[in-house]
């Protein structure tokens, strides 16, 4: 089971660390929000549909092709982990490769500015943003902040995983 989780916990995690990477380094300035929440979330959902994959080829190894629910939902908290781990990595890369946490919190201001909206939420959310600089230059606290971005996607990916897979008539194998 250890090898199943690492093999596509890597995979997922190397596919969300990827993409995370390639849209801040290789896209000029910062997507639109929306754009750039819809992108990220998307990705993360593709990439960690990894864990489906993992659960249905551990029930398909079993004499009797079948896995309970807490087992199915263990693999996929172990594939979430390892693939934040991997996120985080990317985003701490990506960083680097961009200037650091100063340069992409200052991106991130502008580009709320430029979208505008209700003036007294940006203003909230940009005061917010200056509070938060000097705690975001921190790797120990900025690498927990990225690994929650992806973690409920990935918690919500192995319940809805580890129940449809328990019932063994769902992809049974051939």
């Amino acid at each position: 089971m250890l090898k199943t989780v690492l093999t596509y916990g890597t995979i997922a995690g190397l596919i969300a660390g990827g993409a995370c990477f390639a849209t801040t380094t290789l896209v000029p300035g910062h997507l639109p929000t929306l754009w750039g929440m819809a992108l990220g979330y998307t990705t993360m959902l593709i990439a960690l549909s990894a864990i489906f994959l993992a659960v249905k080829h551990t029930r398909d190894m079993t004499p009797d092709r079948r896995i309970g629910f807490w087992p199915a939902l263990v693999i996929g908290l172990a594939i979430t982990l390892v693939a934040g781990l991997f996120y985080a990595l990317g985003w701490e890369l990506a960083l680097l490769v961009n200037g650091g946490s100063d340069a992409f919190l200052d991106g991130y201001m502008a580009q709320r500015r430029a979208e505008g909206g209700d003036p007294a939420k940006l203003a909230a959310d940009l005061e917010q943003m200056s509070v938060m600089r000097t705690r975001y230059r921190n790797p120990l606290f900025r690498i927990p902040v990225t690994f929650s971005e992806i973690a409920p996607v990935g918690v919500l990916v192995s319940f809805v995983t580890a129940a449809l897979l328990r019932n063994p008539r769902v992809l049974p194998a051939k």
